[in-house]
């Protein structure tokens, strides 16, 4: 009996010692250096703004973050390592609507799941293209863009860096919307396709705004709209889309979003959002995000942002379907 008594006593105590853990290895979040996971190369646009907000999240949690560059595979391959990394909020993820709302889709197979796999924490910015075109073509508004490709004898043609990315489906939209055709142009980067617009071999095109803003002042390109439902700072003569044209609540952007693995601790997520939120806010964040031609977005809650990423899953999903393209990568 003292035996049994004994080892009563003794697994007593081992239940007190384990129970705090999860919530103290939340509580001393962190303890070692976090990494963010950027699935683009440095120098990116990405990249600039996540060791922008890096490095105050260092100093704001007292250990460092290290950012991590893992281009390649359509961003698949910095996305497969995070869904299958630790949940212990020691690695992180950008992720954009690509990877969650089109990838899923248009590929066959992919090695994670948006929804399973990652809780969000962050989305903080909105990444909007500008509807350019050659200056030799007759068009100075959207409703003359619109009305030129109803009457061309030949459709016009719209240079894009790929098929299936959002600059793609974002006129495939367009073109549903207003019931015009155009033929489609695929480059394998933006540099090509935009250096096609300004020299006349393409009409017109859906451009970031980085890469269009110069050539837009230069006169090589004219700017009809920008995708945001709001002006730009870099361009506030422009109107967006959705007011050129008479479509209330159009609007194309890519997005980015900070992820962990699915299963790391609420504690942590909630610390983290907080503190994102904090930071992106910030007039100094705010500027540093307009000035490279991107929209600073004051995050939403966690459940917000699972609730738009599923809309926007649920919007392009269903244009990537229609144009035939599901399973073709």
């Amino acid at each position: 009996m003292p035996s049994l008594l004994r080892c009563c006593a003794l697994a007593a105590l081992a239940l007190v010692a384990l129970a705090p853990c999860g919530p103290a290895s939340a509580q001393n979040y962190p303890a070692k250096p976090i990494t963010i996971v950027v699935p683009l190369a440095a120098g990116t646009g990405m990249d600039t703004i996540a060791r922008l907000y890096g490095e105050q999240l260092a100093q704001a949690l007292g250990k460092p973050i290290v950012v991590d560059n893992r281009p390649g595979a359509a961003m698949m391959l910095a996305t497969s390592a995070v869904a299958s990394a630790p949940a212990d909020g020691y690695t992180l993820l950008i992720a954009v609507s690509g990877t969650f709302a089109t990838t899923p889709v248009l590929y066959k197979k992919i090695n994670y799941d948006p929804d399973k796999d990652f809780v969000p924490i962050a989305l903080y910015l909105k990444s909007p293209f500008v509807l350019v075109v050659n200056p030799a073509l007759p068009v100075r508004s959207v409703p003359d863009l619109i009305k030129l490709a109803k009457e061309s004898a030949a459709p016009l043609t719209y240079s894009t860096p790929g098929a299936g990315l959002m600059q793609h489906l974002s006129i495939e939209s367009m073109k549903q919307t207003f019931g015009f055709d155009m033929t489609h142009v695929p480059y394998r980067s933006t540099p090509q396709s935009v250096t096609d617009i300004a020299a006349g071999h393409v009409n017109l095109g859906l451009v970031e705004v980085g890469a269009s803003v110069p050539l837009i002042r230069e006169g090589k390109l004219r700017a009809l709209a920008v995708t945001s439902s709001a002006r730009l700072g870099l361009i506030p003569d422009i109107p967006p889309f959705a007011e050129a044209a008479g479509a209330p609540g159009f609007e194309a952007v890519s997005w980015h979003v900070l992820v962990a693995p699915a299963a790391t601790p609420k504690e942590i997520v909630d610390k983290l959002h907080a503190e994102m939120k904090r930071i992106m806010g910030s007039p100094e964040m705010v500027k540093h995000v307009a000035d490279l031609g991107l929209i600073p977005f004051a995050t939403p809650s966690v459940d917000d942002i699972q609730a738009y990423i599923r809309s926007e899953q649920q919007r392009w999903g269903a244009v990537v379907r229609k144009l035939g393209l599901e399973g073709s990568q």
